[in-house]
């Protein structure tokens, strides 16, 4: 049995809503006694105003007692996560997101925490991207350059957080690429063939129990693997796909 316990959120902010409203019942639950909680906020570039933004809304929603910094000036990154009972990662660029994990070898720390200490990860928009074998099914556009798009490969399949189905573009008259042919695409490289990808709509989120995985929130997503596009609903229990690879 693998060890891990994540909680990998599409968004941050549902539309009409303040950040962490709509999911807040789950943060709450999956971090119930946690006393310290790691934000990472490498993905904007204002660290400070979004630890505070994250700090403000855990504390509206009694989400955690206590939230740390990993971009606090004058501190030690791998001392901070090393410290804390679960990381959240946030939301924002993916590829500024994983060159600043890159550079601050905080990587294989990570995965060591999360896969043999127990540590909670849960994250939204581009955190749960960098939860992925790769960032590859990112929506993000490359402004920065990461050493590699291997990710922390906590689950062995991919993710597209803010999936939008085609349907709904089409009432938009949206007549450019869609999702799905975006994750098509993925999947035409040879290397990519046998990976699942779960497009995650706005509100849904994946919560992994060591082998167990269920599809929460609102809204469900859509599975895309071998050739096929299965739509699941909340509840759905899609624990085979933590045995994918």
């Amino acid at each position: 049995m693998v060890k891990r316990k994540l909680l990998l959120i599409s968004n941050s902010t549902n539309f009409g809503g303040e950040y962490l409203e709509h999911c807040a019942s789950q943060c709450r639950d999956f971090l119930s006694g946690c006393k310290t909680v790691c934000f990472v906020p490498y993905a904007l570039t204002d660290t400070e105003g979004y630890f505070n933004k994250v700090e403000n809304a855990f504390k509206k929603y009694n989400i955690c007692e206590q939230v740390t910094n990993v971009a606090q000036k004058g501190g030690n990154p791998k001392e901070i996560i090393q410290s804390a009972d679960a990381v959240f990662v946030g939301g924002g660029n993916t590829f500024r997101l994983l060159k600043k994990l890159y550079d601050n070898d905080l990587i294989s720390l990570i995965r060591k925490r999360v896969f043999e200490e127990n540590m909670r990860y849960m994250s939204a928009s581009a955190g749960t991207n960098v939860s992925c074998p790769t960032i590859r099914t990112t929506n993000d556009m490359p402004i920065l350059f990461p050493p590699s798009f291997n990710a922390l490969q906590l689950v062995p399949f991919q993710i597209n957080p803010h999936f939008i189905d085609k349907h709904t573009l089409e009432s938009l008259k949206h007549n450019g690429e869609t999702r799905e042919q975006r994750i098509q695409e993925f999947h035409e490289e040879l290397e990519n063939q046998h990976v699942p990808v779960i497009g995650l709509r706005e509100g849904a989120m994946l919560l992994v129990e060591d082998d167990t995985m269920t599809l929460c929130g609102a809204n469900g997503a859509k599975i895309f693997a071998n050739s096929q596009e299965i739509e699941k609903v909340t509840g759905d229990d899609l624990s085979s796909y933590l045995k994918s690879n």
